[in-house]
């Protein structure tokens, strides 16, 4: 096996079969026969407490560098043709030094018993198994995706980077237009370098109820742009010392999406969700290690400084090889449901109505879906967020509750709407899926009702597919399925259309759903 072999397949244990990048450095014993260093441990242990001494262990070991048997290396019982030694036991010198050395070693208390030993090479050769270098898999190194330089001509202008938005995010004309601008003039300062003025970073704060596509608006811009994002969580961020995820953990994950590349991760997007988890806690007698701590941990990181972090860990150890990201090119977009933050609006709004017969009715803003769009600062800091952090986050903006209306047009208007989903996979049965416009209305009235956004559109949609997912496959001739909004409703069932004869079943024969 040439060098340029050797390099191709990288080393294994011979013993536990564990590759090099994960038992760590081998010793090669020859004929491509490699035992990690744990393996050698365990073996010297059990020589220890078995009372094998070294010496008697390096006498019966093969020498795996001549190539040959391992009785012919060590005079064992067998030459390496495969045929037995002659032993002539009264036709030998009884004083020969040399057998009686042999048997000495065969004889010697705690020894081993002089057998020869296997040459597995050989074993493994008449087998037709090869060497065990060849069977481990070939070294694939990770391709790095290639930086895209930034440049100003490239960078898309706000109104193409809506239009790219509005293709997947339906509504919310206000921060897709807040977002656009925020992230063009973000690029555009990276692309401009240092000058005469320097142009700092906005960071943005996005408010808005459960559902209403906050996350995903982060993640279409990302992806659209092909930069390198982020996506935290900072229910689990602590302050440093105690359990829990540190500050930096959030530009290590951040560092990972850029393929460990820092020069790309320092121009990338980090999304810190349920920000809304860190407030201050009102009337805490003990330190606030996940909530004021965390705040004031990440100053440093949304103003733009040198931190230390990881490479392809989570936490800092000594095992871990650590890198200088620089964050003063990274842009942060904090979001969060902000609950209970409306009830301090609503405090605020009617502190300032009038008194008489003009005022305004304490009870005027309890209906009102977009009352976070009239959010301040002083809000905020109500809710429990320090000055010192709300600074340093100078875009803040809402998003709107999603009304009957924009839900149904998400169900079918988006790229990669939900309808187009189960259109899709219906299709691969060869079946056409068809949905009333009833039927869309009756689903959207329903996702009102439990509150929790767009993604209860889904979970609609899940529970009223089951039936038709399991029995479409049963019958080879339905070509068409149509929902009805009695099928929503529970009152029918959906309209079945037979592939040949165009006659369309009865809508009994198909179960009105789950009530």
């Amino acid at each position: 096996m040439g060098e340029d072999r050797k390099d191709e397949y990288e080393k294994i244990c011979f013993m536990c079969r564990r590759p090099e990048r994960s038992a760590g450095k081998m010793l090669e014993m020859g004929n491509d026969v490699c035992i990690c260093q744990e393996c050698l441990q365990k073996a010297v242990d059990s020589m220890k407490f078995s009372g094998i001494s070294y010496n008697d262990f390096m006498n019966f070991m093969p020498d795996f560098s001549k190539g040959g048997n391992a009785a012919e290396n060590n005079g064992g019982a067998s030459k390496g043709d495969g045929t037995k030694q002659e032993v002539v036991e009264g036709g030998s010198d009884p004083d020969d030094p040399e057998k009686k050395e042999k048997e000495n070693k065969g004889n010697r208390p705690g020894g081993i018993p002089t057998i020869g030993m296997i040459n597995l090479s050989d074993i493994l050769g008449g087998m037709g198994m090869g060497v065990p270098r060849q069977q481990i898999k070939k070294k694939k190194d990770k391709e790095k995706k290639p930086a895209k330089e930034l440049d100003i001509n490239n960078i898309p202008a706000p109104h193409k980077i809506k239009a790219s938005l509005d293709e997947y995010v339906i509504g919310q004309e206000h921060a897709k237009k807040v977002i656009s601008v925020a992230v063009y003039n973000h690029y555009k300062r990276i692309a401009s370098g240092t000058d005469d003025v320097e142009i700092e970073k906005s960071n943005m704060l996005m408010l808005g109820p459960t559902g209403c596509g906050k996350t995903y608006l982060v993640k279409t811009m990302a992806r659209l742009l092909d930069v390198p994002l982020a996506m935290a969580d900072a229910t689990s961020l602590t302050e440093a010392g105690y359990i829990g995820d540190d500050i930096e953990s959030v530009i290590s994950r951040l560092l990972t999406a850029a393929d460990n590349d820092v020069e790309r991760a320092e121009q990338g997007i980090v999304f810190i969700d349920e920000i809304d988890k860190i407030a201050k806690k009102r009337n805490a007698n003990q330190r606030d290690v996940s909530g004021e701590a965390v705040q004031q941990g990440m100053l440093k990181l949304l103003e733009g400084s040198e931190v230390e972090v990881p490479v392809g860990a989570a936490s800092k150890n000594a095992m871990v090889p650590m890198v200088t990201v620089n964050t003063q090119n990274i842009l942060f977009i904090c979001g969060g449901a902000f609950p209970g933050l409306d009830d301090i609006i609503k405090e605020r709004l009617n502190k300032q109505a009038s008194v008489g017969f003009l005022a305004d009715l304490k009870d005027k803003y309890d209906d009102d879906p977009n009352l976070l769009t009239k959010v301040t600062v002083e809000d905020l800091r109500t809710f429990g967020m320090i000055p010192e952090f709300i600074g340093r986050l100078p875009i803040i903006f809402s998003l709107e509750a999603l009304t009957k209306e924009m839900l149904v047009r998400i169900l079918k208007e988006p790229r990669n709407a939900i309808l187009k989903q189960y259109q899709k996979l219906l299709a691969l049965d060869e079946v056409q899926l068809d949905i009333d416009e009833g039927a869309l209305e009756a689903i959207a009235e329903k996702a009102l009702e439990k509150k929790t956004g767009a993604r209860a559109l889904r979970s609609i949609l899940e529970e009223f597919m089951l039936d038709i997912m399991y029995e479409i496959p049963k019958d080879d001739n339905i070509g068409k399925v149509t929902i009805t909004r009695e099928y929503i409703e529970h009152t029918g069932g959906p309209v079945i259309t037979l592939r040949d004869s165009g006659y369309r079943l009865a809508q009994a024969e198909m179960p009105a759903g789950n009530a």
